[in-house]
């Protein structure tokens, strides 16, 4: 089976970059791309097709839960995972009612993280 393909929207370079590390070594997952701007990240998920985009909503722009609505719109066979930095309990039922296919908190460990993004692929 091919590796499930994986965008990752984060506006953390750090986050991104540790995100994308940890996700692309032999998880069976493929980071096809990476970016700060949730923008960006709509143009590379219209050009990449990936299976699934992880995608931070707590933005310093407050854009989170609108780049959420534009992926559904635009990209809807990708599924898209909510990785966030903590928990807000509203937010998660706006994005659960908006279409994300989970929401999950950045503190999760890999091999965790893996089988929310690896359960999505498969249902």
């Amino acid at each position: 089976m091919a590796p499930a393909r994986l965008l990752i929207i984060d506006e953390h370079d750090t986050v991104r970059e540790a995100l994308e590390a940890r996700l692309d070594a032999d998880t069976g997952l493929e980071v096809v791309g990476c970016t700060g701007c949730w923008r960006a990240g709509l143009q590379e998920a219209e050009r990449l097709k990936p299976d699934i985009v992880l995608l931070e909503t707590k933005r310093a722009d407050g854009e989170g839960l609108e780049a959420l609505r534009c992926l559904k719109a635009q990209c809807p066979s990708a599924s898209v995972v909510v990785l966030t930095s903590y928990p807000d309990a509203d937010e998660e039922g706006e994005a659960i009612a908006m279409g994300a296919a989970r929401y999950v908190l950045k503190d999760i460990d890999t091999p965790q993280l893996v089988r929310e993004i690896q359960a999505v692929v498969r249902s």
